[in-house]
């Protein structure tokens, strides 16, 4: 099918997985990305057939995992995480980050660059599928909200902190530098963004919020083309820059226009939610290689084994390291939710196969893990806390929204 074709099937899908969502959900939970994910291999090659990747859907797919990690690093308050709590969510990566590489060669032989590529893999949170969750159910300025917001930004920085040092190609000392030259310039942008703006700035932002000229939402996508360009010329994973780019939104709306920063965000998250983000899970089906996971033998061990792992990496260290003033089944919800993975697992085993790290069966059975967590993992952690006394379920798409 030409590449039109296989973008009007990919919108018919995003426009057919609420549905679904929406009817299933009367009996059970099941998030969005699990219908998009499981449409995408159904309408791609190794079922259907009538889908195929091409350059014009690669290169939107990428735009929307940009996209997600953008609107995580935006839903970050790191006024309301530092300290303690991002303290303890830091070590928490680490010690997973020392789990992973350990289980990683144990796997992979003792392969440090295959290593890597699982180790990080497993210890990534999925923040960008997890925050909507929390959001629509009123629980993201929680107590519970604000650490699992820590959690899960160490989950999506750290890995890609990792890969770039350990993956590449420099050495750890040049990997080290260019990190420090992005951190300086990065630090330049949130200096420049938290100067005192001129009063026309927010006039400019609220003249133009409903006119043809959206000022606001160009700028958001001009600083996210900025954050992506200068990761992309120093050498580094494009989602570093686009997690940065969210932060630094952040801070230039709520500062410049505080007044009208939740409905350009409101016109972003659209962009993104209606079209970006969909599309890149929906692509992410269509080239998930089902047919070495279901050839048999060790990818279908390795299934079920990574989908542990990733609660044994990751969820372990963040009960055990969780703040004190959280109860027994919050700390297991957060370790639960802290354990659901899958952008950076796409990213990761993405790269991994670029390289030639890892096999085809491999890179399907961590995928196939990261899609199983999705689904089960948020599942299990809202009943943990609907059993703490939290309400579990969201009861409509703006309830959270009215929460706050």
């Amino acid at each position: 099918m030409s590449q039109s074709g296989t973008l009007i099937l990919i919108m018919s899908i995003a426009v057919l997985a609420p549905l679904l969502a929406y009817g299933v959900g009367r009996w059970l939970p099941v998030p969005l990305v699990i219908f998009e994910i499981l449409l995408g291999i159904v309408i791609g090659p190794d079922v259907l057939g009538w889908a195929t990747e091409g350059e014009l859907v690669d290169g939107l797919s990428h735009l929307g995992l940009a996209m997600l990690i953008f609107l995580a690093g935006y839903e970050i308050e790191f006024d309301r995480i530092r300290g303690d709590t991002l303290t303890r969510a830091a070590w928490a990566w680490v010690c997973a980050l020392v789990l992973g590489l350990g289980v990683g060669l144990l796997l992979a032989s003792g392969g440090f660059s295959k290593a890597v590529c699982i180790g990080t893999a497993l210890t990534s949170t999925a923040l960008g599928t997890v925050l909507p969750l929390l959001k629509d159910a009123g629980d993201l300025r929680s107590r519970f909200g604000s650490v699992m917001q820590a959690v899960g930004a160490c989950g999506e920085f750290g890995p890609i902190i990792a890969m770039a040092i350990l993956l590449s190609g420099r050495s750890a000392g040049q990997s080290t530098v260019v990190l420090v030259l992005f951190g300086l310039l990065t630090a330049g942008a949130v200096w420049w963004a938290m100067r005192p703006h001129q009063p026309w700035f927010a006039h400019v932002i609220a003249k133009t919020l409903h006119s043809s000229g959206q000022f606001a939402v160009r700028l958001v996508v001009l600083l996210l083309a900025l954050m992506l360009g200068l990761a992309t010329w120093l050498g580094l994973d494009v989602l570093l820059g686009a997690f940065a780019a969210g932060m630094i939104t952040r801070i230039v709306l709520h500062r410049a226009a505080p007044d009208s920063a939740h409905e350009v965000v409101s016109k972003v998250e659209a962009m993104g939610f209606g079209f970006l983000v969909p599309l890149f899970y929906v692509v992410t089906g269509i080239s998930f290689d089902l047919a070495a996971l279901l050839e048999g033998g060790r990818a279908l061990l390795l299934l079920p084994l990574f989908l542990v792992l990733f609660l044994c990496v990751r969820g372990v260290p963040v009960w055990l390291l969780a703040p004190r003033d959280l109860g027994r089944r919050d700390r297991t919800a957060l370790s639960v939710y802290a354990s659901t993975a899958l952008p950076l697992v796409v990213a990761i085993t993405t790269i991994g196969l670029e390289e030639h790290l890892l096999k085809s069966s491999e890179a399907a059975a961590l995928v196939g893990a990261a899609m199983v967590s999705v689904l089960v993992f948020p599942l299990v952690a809202m009943k943990l806390r609907a059993g703490a006394g939290r309400k579990a379920l969201p009861g409509g798409p703006r309830q959270g929204a009215e929460a706050w």
